[in-house]
């Protein structure tokens, strides 16, 4: 009588019976059986698969490639566009790299999988370029890190080929130092119809901020009445004038006039004339200067009980006088100019049209280069007093403090890049499990916080609360 064989229980003793009619049923069977398993399990992977793409190939685009890449579970196809495909390059390589060190040491936190990333060009003015880009790799979520000029055009092409969207900084015109969400806020409608989420403002300031005054809203008060972001870089990066971000964005915004919310509208002064000191942990006093920010018109429109809306921000002395010199001197002007240009074989000359600034940015040092000898921390946080949950006022303060060297031993970047950079990932993967995803425009603090805020102090930025002590403000 011939042996019965089961499944479950005597593959290698078929294993053994090679010639035998009945094992050559048995084997066919077997593997049927494990090739429809791994297709159940592949099937099941493809339900959480997000394939994001993230256009930019900065200092806070390669922080946010670098933390995209270590969660892997969540985004598994990844692609970087810029302008110059070198650059993207170039950050898939010091991923991949760092990669293979921390294998080759043992380092089981970061032998994980890494996600298939891919790199292509693309210049982001170009909505056709755009839109080719965004079909052929046919994205669930764009991840917008280029220039706060692109905004609108990336979002048209979101809309053409069906994209989710996300960026860290609201649109800003390139003839006029003027930023304001009322640009992207009109394409309200066109992404609902779409189905499609649009999430603005996923950095620091604005981004966590805004995900920090939602927290409190939730937990801590019935009603927030003042609110003031306070925003410190503590750090040294040795250079006499460096910006931590684009230079050509960063002195536009520090240029321009004040504004504050103050009893339901909006209050304009002359650029940096409001400043006080203030304490930061772990850092001490340091002068702090009122500044228009584009969070706080989202904030008071979205918790209309704040009666006074500000935002600070630390300038050391040695930075304010050149940016007074720069200033004085016509290289902070965003208009064009002509010059009578030398050519380079010495033939003659040439008229040619500037930009200041962008000459500026040009011989200014990269934000990108700045990471190895920057020195000190940042701390960033929102100080709010109104009332608690318990009818009576209280004051809360919620912050997070980055130190420049340890994000730079992470990702190569300055902590400035980081705390933008780990935010956008952040965002991107609450979009892509669906706890962000709903379709419109939203601002962050139009999400629930606390998944947010759960992630942060799993990804490197943990934050911590003070609880009716003195706000100074």
């Amino acid at each position: 009588m011939a042996r019965i064989y089961r499944l479950d229980r005597d593959r290698d003793t078929v294993a053994e019976h090679k010639d035998g009619e009945q094992a050559d049923v048995f084997r066919d069977a077997w593997f049927a059986i494990k090739r429809n398993e791994r297709k159940q399990k592949q099937q099941e992977e493809r339900k959480t698969m997000s394939r994001v793409l993230m256009i930019g190939a900065g200092g806070v685009a390669t922080v946010a490639a670098h933390k995209i890449a270590q969660n892997a579970d969540v985004f598994t196809e990844f692609i970087i566009a810029s302008r110059r495909k070198e650059k993207c390059d170039q950050i898939v390589e010091a991923i991949q790299k760092q990669w293979k060190e921390a294998w080759g040491k043992g380092q089981d936190a970061k032998r994980k999988p890494l996600p298939v990333m891919e790199t292509a060009q693309v210049d982001a003015d170009d909505v056709e370029q755009l839109k080719a880009l965004f079909n052929k790799y046919k994205p669930e979520l764009v991840v917008n890190l280029a220039l706060p000029y692109q905004d609108l055009t990336i979002m048209d092409a979101c809309l053409a080929c069906g994209c989710s969207y996300l960026d860290t900084a609201n649109y800003e015109p390139k003839d006029e130092a003027h930023f304001e969400y009322s640009w992207q806020w009109a394409y309200k409608e066109r992404f609902e119809q779409a189905g499609l989420t649009a999430i603005l403002g996923c950095g620091f300031d604005p981004g966590v901020t805004s995900v920090f005054t939602a927290y409190a809203a939730k937990h801590h008060f019935d009603e927030m009445h003042y609110l003031d972001i306070v925003d410190c870089n503590a750090g040294d990066h040795h250079k006499a004038f460096a910006t931590n971000f684009n230079p050509e964005i960063n002195i536009r915004e520090i240029t321009q006039k004040g504004l504050y919310w103050k009893d339901g509208k909006w209050i304009e002064t002359e650029p940096l004339e409001i400043h006080q000191p203030l304490t930061y942990p772990n850092i001490g006093q340091r002068e702090s200067y009122l500044l228009h920010h584009e969070e706080l018109e989202s904030l008071v429109k979205n918790y209309p009980t704040i009666r006074q809306g500000r935002f600070w921000m630390t300038f050391g002395e040695q930075y304010l006088k050149h940016l007074d010199v720069i200033q004085n001197i016509g290289m902070s002007r965003i208009d064009e100019i002509e010059y009578e240009a030398p050519l380079a074989d010495g033939s003659g000359t040439a008229r040619v049209k500037i930009v200041p600034l962008q000459f500026l940015k040009a011989v200014l040092p990269n934000p990108q280069d700045l990471g190895e000898n920057y020195e000190g921390e940042t701390s960033i946080g929102c100080r709010i007093r109104g009332i608690g949950k318990d009818g009576k006022e209280h004051t809360y303060y919620v912050y997070n403090n980055c130190k420049h060297q340890e994000a730079y031993k992470e990702t190569g970047m300055q902590g400035v890049s980081y705390t933008t950079g780990v935010p956008a990932m952040i965002g991107a993967m609450m979009f892509c499990k669906g706890i962000w995803k709903k379709p419109g425009v939203f601002n962050v603090e139009e999400f629930d916080p606390d998944p947010f805020m759960e992630q942060l102090n799993q990804q490197g930025l943990p934050w911590h609360e003070q609880f009716d002590g003195d706000l100074e403000l």
